[in-house]
């Protein structure tokens, strides 16, 4: 169960890094909102959310949800050792 959410967790960090850096920076648009004509369109100077913004947004709520269920997991892990077949030490005492 841990192994699969880790594997799903990094791969989202991977789409997450790609998509974010495939979107155009904010400042791309700077000639558009100052007086380009697109203050009076429907969705404003920003124009409407592109498909990158919809699929950041869907990716970046899928690694949160990984997160939290790989802070969940770690902190409740089986009290199961992998040394079951050693014995426990013996404290010696010195008098």
């Amino acid at each position: 169960m841990t192994n699969l959410v880790v594997a799903l967790h990094v791969t989202v960090c991977v789409l997450l890094i790609l998509i974010v850096l495939l979107q155009s920076g904010k400042g791309a648009e700077m000639g558009v909102s100052l007086g380009g004509g697109a203050g009076q369109t429907l969705f404003g100077a920003g124009g409407p959310a592109t498909i990158l913004t919809k699929i950041t947004t869907a990716v970046a709520i899928i690694f949160m949800g990984t997160s939290l269920t790989l802070a969940y997991l770690s902190g409740h892990q089986s009290e199961s050792s992998v040394m079951t077949d050693t014995p426990v030490p013996v404290e010696q005492t010195t008098k």
